[in-house]
C-alpha cells in the first residue's frame, strides 16, 4: 500500500489512467427496473453471469482520469482543511464552460465519492449545484493525508454516456496512514451485521453476496436508497481504480448481490451503502483477489470511517454512518 504521501498545498494532479472511466456506486438496480440498466455513470452493459468474463473484461479497472470524453473535473478546493469543510468543484466541457445540464440518475444529477488513499475513509456525497454549474458539499475528512475525489454523472447532451472523473485532494497536516483493514467475512455498523460471501477472482467474474441482519435476524425490508436496495463501490488498493461491478436481480433483503471482476491479483476495498429505518449505513470490507479465487475469510481489524451524506440541509450537511 502506498504510504509515501507528503501533504503539501497543490492543485489537483492528473491521476494515472486505467482505460475508460467506470461508474461509481453500482447499485442492485433501480427498484422496479431490470438489473441490466446501468447504475449511475456506468457504461451500459448486461450483467455477466458468475464465472464468465463480462464484455470489456480487459478494462475491468476503472480509469482515474481528471478529463474524459471532453469533460474535466475542476476542483476549487483541492486542499480542504482537516475536519468539517466544504468542497467546491465544477465539471467543464471541451470549451471550458461549466456544465449545467445533466441527466438525473438514481435521483441525482451527480454523485460524488471521496476516499482516502489508505482506504480507511469513505464518503458518498450528493452535492448541490448552483445555477452557474458550481457544485458544493460539506464533508468530514477526519485525518490529514491524500484523498481521491470522484464525480459520477451523465451529461444531458444528446448521445452522452455516463462518465466518472477523478482528481486528487490533500488535507494538510501530519500524515499517519493506517494499515489496510484485514480481509473479513463480516462487518458491523450501527448495530447491523453484514456478511460477505463469494469470491473475487482476477480476470473472471464472480458473485458477491452481502446479507444484512440485525439482532441475529435477517433484514427483509431494506428501503430504496437513490432508487436501489444497495450500492457497491469497489476500489483497488494502491491506485484506487474501480472494478467492474455488475448488479444482480434481487429484492429488499436480506441478500444484496453483485457480480464483480478483479482486473488483477491484490487487495480491494468494498463499500456497501444500504438503507433501513430511514437511515443510510455503509459496511466496508477488504477482499483479497488471487489465483484460485479463495472465498472471502478472516476477521477485520482496523476501523473504517465510512458514511453516505445526503445533499446538505444546512451549512453542516446531514451525515449518515
Amino acid at each position: 500500500m502506498n504510504t509515501g504521501v507528503r501533504i503539501t498545498a497543490f492543485a489537483a494532479a492528473v491521476a494515472a489512467t486505467f482505460g475508460t472511466a467506470y461508474g461509481v456506486g453500482k447499485g442492485i438496480g433501480p427498484v422496479g427496473e431490470p438489473p441490466a440498466k446501468a447504475a449511475h455513470g456506468e457504461h451500459a452493459s448486461a450483467p455477466a453471469e458468475p464465472g464468465t468474463a463480462p464484455a470489456g473484461a480487459a478494462s475491468a479497472a476503472g480509469g482515474l482520469q481528471v478529463s474524459d470524453g471532453g469533460y474535466t473535473l475542476d476542483l476549487e478546493t483541492p486542499t480542504p482543511a482537516q475536519g468539517r469543510s466544504v468542497l467546491k468543484f465544477s465539471v467543464k466541457d471541451a470549451g471550458g464552460k461549466n456544465v449545467t445540464a445533466y441527466t438525473t440518475e438514481h435521483g441525482k444529477e451527480l454523485h460524488f465519492i471521496v476516499a482516502s488513499r489508505d482506504l480507511t475513509v469513505f464518503r458518498h456525497l450528493h452535492p448541490v449545484r448552483a445555477a452557474d454549474g458550481t457544485w458544493s458539499t460539506p464533508v468530514d475528512l477526519p485525518a490529514a493525508g491524500g484523498y481521491k475525489a470522484f464525480a459520477d454523472f451523465k451529461p444531458a447532451a444528446k448521445g452522452a454516456k455516463g462518465i466518472t472523473l477523478g482528481a486528487d485532494l490533500a488535507v494538510p497536516g501530519a500524515y499517519a496512514p493506517r494499515p489496510l483493514p484485514a480481509a473479513t467475512p463480516t462487518a458491523t455498523v450501527d448495530g447491523y451485521e453484514v456478511a460477505l460471501g463469494g469470491t473475487l477472482v482476477p480476470g473472471r467474474a464472480g458473485e458477491l453476496k452481502l446479507t444484512v441482519s440485525k439482532d441475529g435476524k435477517p433484514v427483509t425490508d431494506l428501503e430504496p436508497y437513490l432508487g436501489a436496495y444497495g450500492h457497491l463501490v469497489a476500489l483497488r488498493d494502491g491506485d484506487l481504480a474501480y472494478l467492474h461491478v455488475h448488479p444482480n436481480e434481487g429484492g429488499p433483503g436480506p441478500v444484496v448481490s453483485f457480480t464483480a471482476t478483479a482486473p488483477s491479483a491484490g487487495s480491494y476495498r468494498l463499500f456497501l451503502d444500504f438503507q433501513h429505518g430511514g437511515k443510510v449505513r455503509t459496511a466496508a470490507f477488504t477482499v483479497q483477489a488471487g489465483p484460485g479465487g479463495a472465498p472471502v475469510s478472516a476477521p477485520a481489524s482496523a476501523p473504517t470511517s465510512a458514511s453516505s451524506d445526503e445533499a446538505p440541509h444546512d451549512a453542516g450537511g446531514h451525515e449518515h454512518g
